[in-house]
């Protein structure tokens, strides 16, 4: 069974920066996708971006040139970097590896104060 856990999420002012960790089980050199979503209060689950191996990445227009998605696989882990950060990016923030079948993190809180 994959697990994957994230870390790194919190409170942070307006404009400020945050990174969030999520390490998998698995060995992520062979993992084809990973992808990170957030749920805001209220709201469905979106897509935030991601990643694959060959190797690709992919940003949701709301995050684009603020948001930057990386992998170490020496660590198993996949990195959200978060910059510019704004109140509307205050959500739950998931990791997800592959489709069929998808594992899913834990989830993270992520606050932005105005």
């Amino acid at each position: 069974q994959v697990q994957l856990v994230v870390f790194g999420g919190g409170l942070v002012q307006s404009g400020g920066p945050l990174t969030l960790s999520c390490v998998t089980s698995d060995s992520i050199a062979g993992v084809y996708y990973l992808a990170w979503f957030r749920q805001p209060p209220g709201m469905e689950r979106e897509f935030v971006g991601s990643s694959t191996n060959n190797p690709s990445v992919y940003y949701a227009e709301s995050v684009r040139g603020r948001f930057t998605i990386s992998r170490d696989n020496a660590k198993n882990t996949m990195y959200l970097q978060m910059n510019s950060l704004k109140p509307e990016d205050t959500a739950v923030y998931y990791c997800q590896q592959s489709v069929s079948p998808a594992y899913w993190g834990q989830g993270t809180q992520v606050t932005v104060s105005s």
